[in-house]
């Protein structure tokens, strides 16, 4: 990764105000906090931080998209979660700096993805005068527990082409944009990966797609899905 210093990034404060953990922060109480910014800008595949890292640092993604991964000891790797701008990463050893290293490497999937890099001493330094900031923080992190939490029932209570259809509106949510046809979601995954976050075989996941592009409801175009009836897989995903 390039390390950039503020000034080198257009419009540092106002990137940092869109990010979820500070959007509530004046642009007052955010100047007080860049100087203790620095920035990285990362090329499609770098690694951002891996799996074993050992450092206190919280990465806000100020452009891009990023995708967590774990590597068993094998070398089988796991899709765990993709993440988009104003998104938090790696936030955890910064508030548990003594719980160990990091379980997961976080990996660019577009050129120019930038983050803003912030450590354990300044973020909590700037806390001390800025405590309402650290209510909107325990609500992110609650809000990522409960995703958790909705992700392991999902792979219990629902069936794949259920889960499919939620993770298709998920990303259509997060990354999709409007075309005359439809909506059309560039979600740069291997069948292999797609097939990991929705938590079934990419035989299993390929034959669901299938089946919803026969509907009319999809249809695929490299690593793209245009989605034409967005209602009919919201429908699929409560069944």
């Amino acid at each position: 990764m390039i390390i950039r210093k503020p000034n080198e990034i257009p419009e540092p404060g106002n990137a940092l105000l869109q990010t979820a953990l500070f959007n509530q922060v004046s642009p007052q109480e955010a100047d007080l906090l860049l100087p203790h910014l620095k920035y990285a800008v990362a090329g499609k595949g770098d690694s951002i931080f891996r799996e074993g890292d050992t450092d206190h640092r919280m990465y806000l993604l100020q452009d891009g998209r990023v995708k967590l991964i774990r590597q068993a000891s094998d070398h089988r790797v796991q899709l765990l979660s993709i993440h988009g701008r104003g998104e938090v990463l790696g936030e955890i050893p910064v508030f548990d700096p003594n719980g160990g290293p990091r379980t997961a490497t976080a990996v660019a999937m577009t050129n120019h993805t930038t983050v803003a890099v912030l450590e354990h001493e300044d973020l909590f330094t700037w806390l001390n005068d800025h405590p309402r900031v650290a209510v909107d923080m325990l609500q992110v992190l609650a809000n990522r527990m409960r995703s958790n939490n909705e992700r392991i029932s999902d792979l219990v209570f629902m069936d794949v082409p259920a889960r499919l259809a939620k993770t298709l509106l998920s990303l259509a949510m997060r990354f999709g944009e409007p075309i005359e046809a439809g909506l059309m979601v560039p979600h740069d995954l291997t069948q292999e990966e797609l097939a990991q976050l929705v938590g079934s075989s990419r035989e299993t996941v390929n034959k669901a797609l299938m089946d919803f592009s026969n509907r009319g409801w999809i249809s695929r175009k490299g690593r793209s899905i245009i989605i034409y009836q967005p209602g009919m897989l919201i429908r699929r995903s409560r069944r």
